[in-house]
């Protein structure tokens, strides 16, 4: 693999490993500081990332940490029923854990995965989601971490519900650091779909 496409597979992993921490908790202060000084030029100028990216970066740059934390309280927290789920089970059967559920861990079982006992939420939050993503483009077993892989769980256990999921984060009337995030979410996701349609 030449550079260039290894340092391309290490910014995809890092992408989903940066989604998994912002969707699943308020972020870590020490997250949002390296945030804010995160350069906001892509590489090569005009690349589908950078103007979503330069947002998002902006809006936390604009809000403080308490702020970011109050928000994805108001959206994903509370007792009971959340204001916005990010759970595929919801988006695609409008329940949660459903038939989704169970085929997403019979696929994780396939690749030697399964849920921490200490991690309250079910396997089809977008935060697991993305953690598993980033294991399949950073893991060292290449049986398991490669780019069929990578593509069989994308196209099974993301691209159907994802851009649902940006949409009701995005239409959100309390949604701003959140929007942003779900604006960039969507269009990487697209990049990603893009991508891998060019290995059929």
């Amino acid at each position: 693999m030449s550079s260039s496409a290894l340092d391309e597979e290490i910014a995809r992993a890092e992408v989903y490993g940066l989604l998994a921490q912002l969707y699943y908790a308020p972020p870590a202060a020490e997250l949002l500081a390296a945030l804010r000084v995160a350069v906001t030029d892509a590489p090569a100028r005009g690349g589908f990332l950078e103007e979503p990216w330069r947002t998002f970066v902006g809006v936390a740059r604009a809000m403080t940490d308490a702020q970011i934390a109050a928000e994805h309280d108001a959206l994903f927290g509370g007792v009971g029923k959340p204001d916005v789920y990010l759970f595929g089970s919801h988006y695609l059967t409008g329940f949660l854990n459903e038939k989704p559920l169970a085929r997403l861990r019979d696929d994780l079982a396939t690749l030697g995965l399964s849920r921490d006992e200490a991690m309250p939420e079910t396997e089809d939050h977008i935060a697991y989601l993305c953690e598993v993503m980033r294991y399949l483009i950073a893991g060292d077993d290449v049986g398991v971490a490669n780019l069929t892989r990578q593509r069989d769980f994308f196209t099974r256990h993301l691209q159907p519900w994802v851009n649902a999921m940006c949409d009701a984060v995005a239409a959100h009337p309390k949604a701003g650091f959140y929007a942003a995030l779900a604006d960039f979410t969507r269009v990487f996701a697209g990049v990603e779909a893009q991508g891998f349609d060019m290995l059929e």
